[in-house]
């Protein structure tokens, strides 16, 4: 059955363009938005047909049919021009993501993923795990870049699941967040679970799953600061939510409550979200292992922006 997805307009895209705010808000390329709308797989208020050139408004019902696919689900070799391997051997590959690219094929996803690129440059991946997410042991969303792992191996597809299930894996990101925290550094214990209301989303809920965030701040500007985060636990989308609940959105992160103006004085058009560093033992050798990843040019510019 096709995918299919509500979204409620926040208060701060009203007036955008149809196609460039809702891309925005699903964390998909505005072309795909594009083609959802010429299929008439778009419409607002439950029932009239969106036009790419259509103004937003606040608080309007908008409901979006991802067409099912024959090969949503199947790895498609290509080649992805950011996607690049800094460390591989007969067990593991670990690669730089780029934003605008899913860790693997799924229903609702029509762009490509790290599995796409994988397969593109010839890197055979361990056929553990579902079809469309073999050799995957860890996942960073569509609009997060940075460092991650895959599996070659049987053996280091085990071994991994393992060692990110207990906690044995370091996870380094930095988030550019909206406003200053209080305090600098700290510690979010809150659970979490999928939205009430919004299925493709997630929220601090009681009863949700354990979830804990460590950060501490790097440097503080006049609208926004940048933060280094340590992720005790992985949930979905976790250190969005988290942030969010903070009322401290990721910047760019339209989708959980972040300023649109101050992400299009930025330059963003996606969260600013990088996994900076990765630190874990190679599950065959056992050696320690540690990975560091600098800025793409997107999060670079915005911070040259605010140091100005």
């Amino acid at each position: 059955m096709p995918d299919r997805r509500r979204v409620v307009i926040p208060d701060g895209m009203d007036g955008e363009r149809a196609d460039s705010g809702l891309a925005r808000i699903l964390g998909i390329p505005r072309t795909k938005v594009e083609l959802l709308i010429e299929a008439k797989s778009v419409s607002k208020n439950r029932n009239k047909l969106v036009v790419k050139s259509d103004r937003l408004k606040a608080g309007e019902i908008i409901d979006i049919e991802f067409l099912e696919q024959e090969d949503a689900l199947t790895i498609q070799p290509s080649i992805i021009p950011d996607l690049r391997i800094i460390y591989q051997d007969e067990d593991i590959v670990v690669v730089e993501k780029p934003a605008g690219i899913a860790a693997h094929p799924s229903l609702g996803w029509q762009g490509s993923s790290v599995l796409d690129g994988l397969a593109g440059l010839g890197v055979n991946i361990t056929t553990s795990g579902a079809a469309e997410r073999q050799g995957v042991v860890q996942r960073l969303d569509v609009g997060t870049s940075g460092l991650m792992v895959v599996a070659k191996s049987e053996i280091a597809y085990s071994k991994l699941k393992d060692d990110f299930r207990y906690r044995k894996v370091k996870k380094i990101y930095h988030a550019l967040v909206q406003g200053r925290m209080d305090p600098f550094k700290g510690t979010i214990d809150a659970p979490i679970a999928r939205h009430p209301r919004d299925d493709w989303k997630f929220a601090v809920m009681d009863g949700g799953r354990e979830s804990v965030t460590h950060y501490d701040t790097l440097e503080a500007f006049a609208a926004a600061s940048l933060l280094e985060i340590e992720l005790e636990t992985g949930r979905t989308h976790q250190i969005r939510v988290h942030m969010s609940a903070l009322k401290h959105p990721c910047v760019g992160d339209i989708t959980y409550g972040a300023d649109p103006k101050l992400a299009d004085f930025l330059g963003l058009e996606r969260q600013f979200l990088h996994a900076t560093r990765l630190a874990f033992v190679h599950p065959v050798s056992r050696g320690e292992l540690e990975f560091e990843s600098g800025y793409p040019s997107d999060l670079a510019h915005a911070l040259e922006l605010l140091q100005a």
